[in-house]
């Protein structure tokens, strides 16, 4: 490694780390003022702030911004090196452009690797304190963590209706269970009070009622006391949580374990959750993109200097966040392959990357 490498990837580096540690300055202050009456009025002692919810909180906001500052640093650094024609220097003396780029990607390599392992393997566990803290001591997200009518599709043409479930002793106010064929129902099963065993998975109720439908339609409507209901679903405890709470808080092998379970069940959401897994990776390997961009971009001199540098590129940047929620929502809906939509923004600033790879000084 030669000297002028150390110095881009000391230069690359430096300027990113500085700039997200500020902003992880700034973003925890104005949180902390904008969540400290909630904290006061619910009593939050400081030891569940600092070390439950403040350094939760960081892994997870910091990984939001690593593209967009990583952007920002190399634009930054790069446009001061081609105002002060040092990039013209490196040209002139026999450097290719392709060569100038090896510290670059060598740095952008370093980023993609610390996003990685915060999105599979440091945010999940950190979301599951951080979840439990804002569930208790933040108002809008009190009883977040469990939804009030939860509909679950448990297996094909069979779904599960949960009414008023309370997780501290597994208990439902109401539940119910209906089997379609053909999109037509053709049974069900009604229970109040009724209780889950998280461990066999088996439901107990001492009152219950059943409906079937014959060909005709027909209907055939029973009470029944003795035996009292007990009866196995295909259903965990915990997929009656929120479920965006709930695969944000899984590790990247028990979201593939938990994906397989709910094809298996035919569940609806499974296009969220191949979007969740999806992004972990996609985005990470966005940093190679940007720093492309941000070279090419910023390693011509131009009027305007710096400033419009950082100008175009926070515009390029703000414009591929953009296009990556749009796509994300498109997958969500089933509008598009989940896989695709997540890639979809990589692959189209690819090609932007390429065109001014091509543009740039040589």
């Amino acid at each position: 490694m030669k000297i002028l490498d150390r110095y881009i990837i000391g230069k690359f580096l430096g300027t990113f780390f500085f700039a997200i540690g500020l902003l992880m300055v700034i973003v925890v202050v104005f949180d902390y003022v904008e969540k400290m009456d909630d904290f006061v009025q619910l009593q939050a002692p400081w030891g569940a702030i600092i070390f439950d919810y403040t350094l939760n909180f960081i892994p997870y906001f910091a990984n939001q911004f690593i593209g967009l500052f990583t952007f920002i640093s190399v634009i930054f650094f790069t446009s001061k090196l081609a105002y002060q024609t040092e990039i013209v220097a490196m040209l002139s003396g026999g450097m290719s452009f392709k060569r100038l780029m090896w510290p670059y990607f060598l740095s952008a390599s370093v980023i993609t690797l610390i996003s990685l392992m915060l999105s599979l393997f440091i945010i999940p566990p950190a979301n599951v304190g951080r979840f439990a803290f804002e569930s208790k001591y933040l108002k809008k997200n009190q009883n977040r963590s469990v939804e009030d009518n939860i509909y679950r599709q448990v297996s094909p043409g069979v779904f599960v209706y949960v009414r008023g479930f309370e997780p501290s002793d597994n208990s439902a106010d109401y539940f119910a269970m209906e089997r379609y064929e053909d999109n037509v129902l053709t049974g069900s099963l009604d229970a109040a009070n009724a209780v889950l065993n998280p461990e066999t998975r088996r439901w107990t109720a001492d009152k219950y009622l059943t409906r079937s439908f014959d060909s005709l339609g027909v209907e055939t409507f029973e009470r029944h006391s003795t035996p009292a209901l007990d009866t196995l679903i295909n259903i965990d405890a915990t997929e009656f949580g929120n479920m965006e709470m709930l695969v944000q808080s899984m590790g990247i092998g028990r979201l593939n374990k938990f994906i397989r379970q709910q094809k298996d069940k035919g569940s609806e959401m499974i296009g969220y959750f191949q979007v969740e897994r999806a992004q972990r990776f996609s985005y990470p390997f966005s940093t190679f993109i940007l720093t492309l961009i941000g070279v090419s971009l910023s390693s011509r001199k131009v009027r305007g200097g710096t400033g419009f540098h950082i100008g175009v590129g926070i515009t390029l940047c703000f414009t591929y966040i953009l296009l990556a929620r749009f796509a994300q929502e498109f997958a969500k809906g089933g509008v598009m392959p989940p896989v695709l939509a997540v890639w979809l923004p990589n692959v189209l600033f690819a090609a932007i990357a390429a065109y001014l790879y091509k543009k740039a000084p040589k």
